[in-house]
């Protein structure tokens, strides 16, 4: 993937991470007892997370100073 690619990628990422803790907090807020649910939906969150991590340090690489 090209830099280009790797930054559009990234924001859908994180749209879909904004997303689902919108929907986590919604859950939560509404009482529901559906803790399966909003285990999955966490999960996701961090898998996201881990993949815009990758992202990001594939787009900024560490400068040894």
């Amino acid at each position: 993937m090209n830099e280009q690619e790797l930054r559009k990628q990234l924001e859908l990422l994180k749209t879909e991470h904004r997303d689902l803790d919108a929907a986590i907090a919604a859950l939560t807020e509404a009482g529901s007892t559906d803790q399966l649910q909003i285990a999955r939906l966490k999960k996701r969150k961090l898998r996201l997370k881990d993949q815009i991590s990758i992202i990001e340090d594939t787009l900024l690489p560490d400068i040894i100073a």
